[in-house]
């Protein structure tokens, strides 16, 4: 099956199989070139054929797929690309916010995360993350539900308090250690955490669905202000791609794929990661194309994405990129390099001509080689180039069919109430264990004071004289009776 994206100057079609999209992709361009023009074009076609899609939304200019697209403002496009048979057309989406503000609260558990995940946003170090690991572990075993921050900072304070056990069954725990973890968990706090550490947890398979019409739903993750957290941001969409390749079964290459993903501002993912975290992205875009998952990364620059993962990118659309450096220059040099020439294009000239709309395309032919380049004008999008209101927001919220499952937050019970009822009950103890010590001192304090008392003191020297004049007579009488033998 083809996806039309585009014509070339001969006004032939410029297709896609979507049997290959699940290869994963790149669409990449200098700002104000045309990359959020391809994304919604490739996510109509995608949701027209009954595939679901993930789409990051940093800037908040894609919740208008709802709405048809007015035929007046692309008027130069539709004539100049020769299409007398376009409609305008609105598609089925649902708006996430993890923060809740413009689409249903996307929370996920602290368990559901797992300490893996959760060690990189918080930064951890290597011994950091190893008592994050005991942690869970240390709940699992008392069957003790890490739901929110809550929990998990109760935690942390059961294994301050019993740090000796804890460090004999499991190694040394420092309290350094721990005091670093809670310091961390208040900066993610600030930045949110709270919000979407909760539940009730996103069910990954609800991303995957249809409308009546058996058009792919669209899922929007609002990022306007996620996106000023670029760790959280990164492993939250890490996280979600590491649960769609947990949740869904092999399949292969098929005719369609079963979900896409596009990853906005994808350098965010890759800046400043450690090694551990590349490998763990390189294994996830490796293996979960056999999940029929199609990952594309959205970039201004190329070279954003680490070599290892861009040769496993069969698809790459290219707008517009300029050179104003050396550096900028060796780059479009590298990414032309990369890609199968066409005889009859300079793709170094060419790639840096590019008109607004215009891109160069890279795709792979049945056998699953890559083709020749085309240079393709990009068709134009059938839904809305105007932004939503707040009140549109609110109407796509409240009528989405997940409103009731997630809109409303819960809060079970878990290690921070049960841990609640053990600290209560060993802070009664002890209490009372130090109200009994006030006691016996407060008694040994009256029997010194009645012991050092004048009236005392007389009496017991005049029960010390009595009792010594008495001891006398007897000795004296014991001694006589011996003397008269």
């Amino acid at each position: 099956m083809e996806i039309n994206i585009g014509k070339d100057k001969n006004l032939k079609n410029v297709n896609l199989l979507t049997e290959k999209l699940n290869h994963h992709g790149l669409i990449c361009g200098a700002t104000g070139t045309g990359k959020t023009v391809t994304l919604k074009v490739l996510t109509e076609h995608l949701s027209d054929l009954g595939i679901p899609v993930i789409l990051s939304d940093v800037k908040g200019d894609l919740a208008n797929l709802i709405n048809p697209g007015d035929p007046e403002e692309i008027k130069d496009r539709l004539d100049q690309m020769e299409i007398n048979d376009f409609e305008p057309t609105g598609y089925p989406i649902n708006l996430w916010d993890v923060y809740g503000d413009e689409g249903l609260p996307l929370r996920v558990s602290v368990s559901q995360m797992g300490p893996l995940f959760l060690g990189q946003i918080l930064e951890l170090n290597e011994v950091q993350l190893g008592v994050l690991n005991i942690a869970f572990r240390i709940a699992d075993s008392q069957g003790l539900l890490l739901l929110d921050i809550k929990d998990l900072k109760s935690i942390l304070r059961y294994i301050q308090e019993n740090r000796q056990e804890v460090s004999m069954e499991f190694g040394q725990v420092s309290g350094a250690s721990i005091a670093a973890i809670q310091r961390k968990l208040l900066l993610l706090e600030d930045m949110g955490g709270n919000l979407f550490m909760a539940e009730p947890s996103l069910d990954i398979e609800d991303l995957i669905a249809e409308d009546k019409s058996h058009r792919g739903m669209i899922n929007i993750l609002s990022a306007r202000k996620l996106i000023s957290n670029p760790r959280l941001y990164s492993m939250f969409l890490l996280w979600m791609l590491s649960e769609l390749y947990e949740s869904l079964p092999e399949v292969g290459d098929q005719e369609f794929p079963k979900l896409v993903f596009f990853f906005d501002e994808a350098h965010l993912l890759f800046n400043n990661a450690s090694k551990a975290l590349n490998e763990k992205i390189l294994q996830l875009v490796r293996l979960i194309r056999s999940k029929g998952v199609g990952i594309f990364f959205v970039s201004q620059n190329p070279l954003d994405i680490p070599d290892p993962i861009a040769s496993q990118l069969g698809t790459k659309i290219i707008h517009q990129l300029r050179a104003f450096t050396p550096r900028e220059l060796r780059m479009i040099k590298e990414i032309s390099q990369s890609l199968r020439h066409s005889d009859d294009l300079n793709l170094e000239e060419e790639i840096q001509n590019l008109k607004t709309g215009q891109a160069i395309i890279s795709s792979l032919d049945a056998s699953g080689s890559p083709r020749p380049v085309e240079k393709a004008l990009i068709y134009p999008p059938r839904s809305s180039f105007e932004p939503l209101t707040l009140t549109d927001y609110n109407r796509v919220i409240q009528n989405s069919n997940f409103y009731n499952k997630y809109f409303h937050g819960v809060d079970r019970e878990s290690a921070y109430e049960l841990l609640a009822v053990r600290f209560e009950e060993e802070a009664r103890l002890v209490k009372a264990q130090e109200e009994e010590k006030i006691l016996i001192k407060e008694q040994k304090a009256r029997e010194r004071e009645k012991n050092n008392s004048p009236v005392t003191k007389m009496f017991n020297s005049a029960l010390y004289s009595f009792t010594r004049q008495i001891g006398r007579e007897i000795a004296r009488g014991f001694m006589g009776s011996f003397k008269k033998k």
